[in-house]
């Protein structure tokens, strides 16, 4: 399937006392480029909600953080959809600073109703403009 890339600048907020992006942001890092991702299919996640009544939670992630970011680094953040499920579907990621991956990891989202939490088939709309990467 396609991928999807998204740039990110590390912004001095991004990082710990030791001046390298802490662990949890490269997950945050991840979430942006989902998001933007989706919003390239033509998909915003709040009118998803409003007009179909889902939303997506994540609900496995698998992180392997390789080689540390810093300060001012700009990277690059990449998503490849590797499985889509009824309701789920799973990525593979990675943010990296030109040619080196300094974190790789796998996320499945589910889709859920936005009203009772529980798990809902991916609508077909949504379903047929992932199935077109």
């Amino acid at each position: 399937m396609a991928r999807f890339t998204f740039p990110v600048r590390v912004y001095y907020e991004d990082t710990d006392a030791g001046g390298v992006v802490y662990h949890a942001n490269y997950l945050r890092f991840m979430e942006r480029a989902r998001t933007e991702w989706l919003r390239a299919r033509g998909f915003e996640q709040d009118e998803l909600r409003a007009r179909l009544g889902i939303l997506f939670a994540v609900h496995r992630v698998q992180a392997d953080f390789l080689k540390p970011a810093r300060f001012n680094d700009r990277l690059e953040v990449s998503v490849e959809v590797t499985r889509r499920g009824p309701a789920s579907i799973e990525f593979r990621q990675s943010v990296c600073r030109g040619s080196e991956v300094l974190c790789a990891g796998q996320v499945r989202v589910a889709c859920l109703d936005a009203t009772s939490f529980s798990p809902q088939a991916l609508p077909p709309e949504v379903a047929d403009r992932i199935a077109a990467d």
